[in-house]
């Protein structure tokens, strides 16, 4: 009895210390990810920029923010703003195309030029580590997505600023300013 209770604290500990060491050393840029071509990538070649972050959908009330989004990066993309979009099907089975179908629909309906990652899950129990990060429980805004088109701000140092639903529009004042303050470091 008394050595089996020991193995299995033991066992707990080791545990316990598995998922400390992996939450210490995961960073927003050390995630792995697909780009929209199926190719493995991270966000490491986007350390030292503001990034926008947003979970996308083709057939959705709110896709026409597409043309916003590329606005956005359009007029701060030299300034060190990079859009980042994530195709997702949660909401509504708005999303149902192939990768391919997705960049098709962005490059000639909207135009996208900001790049476009692999179709993921952005809650429930096959979120996409990323999302975990973003609105997991670690999260200074945590919460389940709500629907399509919500957005993260995250700083030139990695740190998440500011959470926006999707009725705030890439072009509303609020959403500006922050983009702005962050690209200043504010």
């Amino acid at each position: 009895m008394f050595s089996g209770m020991k193995i299995s604290m033991l066992l707990f500990a080791l545990l316990l210390l598995q998922v400390v060491a992996a939450q210490a050393a995961d960073t927003l840029y050390d995630i792995p990810l697909k780009d929209i071509d199926g190719q493995p990538t991270s966000l490491k070649a986007y350390k030292g920029k503001v990034l926008l972050i947003v979970n996308v959908a083709s057939k959705c009330g709110y896709t026409p923010q597409y043309a916003g989004l590329e606005a956005l990066q359009e007029k701060y993309k030299d300034k060190g703003l990079s859009v980042l979009g994530f195709p997702c099907n949660q909401f509504g089975g708005q999303e149902p195309g192939t990768n391919e179908e997705i960049k098709q629909f962005c490059s000639s309906k909207y135009q996208v030029t900001f790049p476009l990652f692999d179709k993921i899950e952005v809650n429930g129990p096959h979120r996409h580590q990323l999302y975990t990060m973003l609105a997991g429980e670690g999260s200074p805004f945590p919460g389940d997505i709500k629907w399509n088109f919500s957005k993260f701000l995250i700083g030139r140092d990695g740190k998440i600023l500011k959470r926006f639903e999707s009725k705030v529009k890439p072009d509303s004042p609020e959403l500006v300013q922050a983009v702005e303050a962050g690209l200043a470091g504010k």
